[in-house]
C-alpha cells in the first residue's frame, strides 16, 4: 500500500526543516574548539583526564596560557608539551586557553 503525502503534510515537513535552520547556524565551531580537539587525545575526552595526565577542562585561561607559553619558550619543563606548544602562535594559545576554560 502506497501512501501519498498530501499538500498540508508536505508543507508541515518543509516548515519543520526551516525551523531547524537557526539551530544548525548556531552550531558553529570556534577556532579555539578546533585547536583544543588535539589536546583530548592525551588530556581525556573534553579535557577531563581520568589518569595521571592533568585534566584541562575548566582550567583558568590566564594560567593555561602562561603555562603553554612557558612550554613553548622552554621556561617550563616538559616531556611532550614543549613540542606541542611550539606549534602554536600567541593568538592560538589564547583561543585554546579561553575555550578550555569554558568546559565544565
Amino acid at each position: 500500500m502506497r501512501r501519498h503525502l498530501h499538500k498540508g503534510g508536505a508543507i508541515c515537513i518543509l516548515l519543520a526543516g526551516i525551523a531547524t535552520l537557526p539551530l544548525v547556524a548556531n552550531a558553529e565551531v570556534s577556532r579555539g574548539q578546533i585547536l583544543a580537539s588535539t589536546c583530548f587525545a592525551c588530556h581525556g575526552t573534553d579535557g577531563k583526564s581520568p589518569g595521571t595526565i592533568p585534566a584541562i577542562a575548566g582550567y583558568p585561561p590566564e594560567v593555561l596560557e602562561r603555562q603553554l607559553k612557558g612550554f613553548r619558550d622552554g621556561s617550563r619543563a616538559a616531556t611532550v608539551m614543549d613540542r606541542h606548544a611550539k606549534g602554536y602562535t600567541d593568538e592560538e594559545i589564547k583561543l585554546l586557553s579561553e575555550y578550555l576554560g569554558t568546559l565544565k
